[in-house]
């Protein structure tokens, strides 16, 4: 199985628009740019995206224009489905998998382009092409949020993009023996944010975790780019899956 990240970027995205922050400045001049965070996984002939965000049309050209399979919306937040309305007219729209109240949430929203549906409860893992997937409840008030573990073989993707510290401790151990941890880290260590972790925070859980590979996602215009750890658009992993 190949990931690719199409975006690595918080709701707003780097450059942010207006800024004049050396971290938005230096992307501009270099060209360089952080889309709403967003992963692609492809498995066989198979394509599953998780989220749907609002940069996925320019994501979809990005990664060569694939048909998309099926994808898994992690919570109801602009940035992680609105750009599901992305399929209109460009292909029969994708199965979706969500927790019962994610998936409701989002497909009302998009009650004009229906797709496929199927809710998936916590800790229950269901089977998707060759891929076994767990969804997992993690900490990000306001909405309810899930991340997500994959297995496959003896490999294993563990991805939670919007989180904060204090995650449930039945949740933590589906996110122990990961290939490769995928993890929010919005900003750097000496800010705090409410609803996500910072860099440190991070750090820490990977720490705790042990993973073979630790990408940050989800970052901010606040986030340098030489931070070590930080996932870039369009970087891929091949984890050996089949």
């Amino acid at each position: 199985m190949r990931v690719t990240f199409l975006g690595t970027g918080d709701a707003i995205g780097t450059p942010k628009i207006g800024c004049s922050c050396d971290h938005c400045m230096q992307a501009w001049k270099e060209g360089r740019e952080r889309l709403r965070t967003s992963l692609l996984i492809e498995t066989g002939s198979h394509h599953l995206l998780i989220d749907t965000t609002p940069d996925l049309r320019r994501q979809l050209l990005n990664a060569g224009s694939p048909h998309i399979d099926a994808g898994i919306w992690t919570h109801g937040h602009y940035d992680h489905f609105m750009g599901f309305g992305d399929f209109y007219r460009i292909q029969k729209p994708p199965a979706m998998y969500a927790a019962p109240e994610v998936l409701d949430y989002c497909s009302n929203v998009f009650s004009f382009l229906p797709s496929p549906g199927t809710p998936v409860l916590p800790y229950s893992p269901f089977t998707l092409f060759d891929l076994t997937i767990t969804l997992f409840p993690v900490n990000h008030p306001g909405a309810p949020t899930y991340g997500v573990r994959i297995d496959s073989g003896d490999s294993t993707l563990v991805y939670s993009s919007d989180t904060r510290r204090g995650i449930p401790e039945e949740s933590i151990e589906y996110m122990r023996g990961a290939d490769l941890l995928i993890l929010d880290a919005m900003a750097p260590s000496h800010l705090t944010i409410s609803k996500h972790m910072n860099y440190t925070d991070a750090l820490d859980l990977a720490d705790e975790l042990k993973p073979k590979e630790l990408r940050c996602v989800h970052l901010s215009h606040m986030v340098s780019w030489d931070q070590p750890y930080s996932a870039y658009d369009m970087e891929t992993f091949d984890l050996g899956l089949r």
